[in-house]
């Protein structure tokens, strides 16, 4: 008997290994584009399956582009920048 971890449980749907990219950035828009409302008023268990899957889904993409465009605003020292930028502009002279 295989192991419960190898088994594909067809309602969380295709293994994110063998989605074509399109596709995995594609159910990756749908994710995120309904995250919320999941999060406010999906039961428990759509939350957990939403949280499982978009992980999932996740970790497939970073696994093929671990090097992936990064804006600088988006990083530690780009918002350290921004908000110095945002303290000086606000001193009077």
């Amino acid at each position: 008997m295989p192991h419960p971890d190898t088994l594909q449980d067809r309602s969380a749907g295709v293994p994110p290994p063998a989605l074509d990219t399109d596709v995995l950035v594609r159910e990756l828009e749908q994710l995120h584009r309904t995250r919320h409302e999941t999060f406010l008023w999906g039961s428990d268990d759509a939350l957990q399956r939403h949280t499982l899957r978009m992980g999932q889904l996740e970790a497939e993409y970073l696994r093929r582009y671990p090097y992936r465009q990064v804006s600088a605003g988006r990083t530690r020292a780009g918002a350290r920048a921004r908000d110095a930028a945002a303290r000086a502009e606000s001193k009077p002279e």
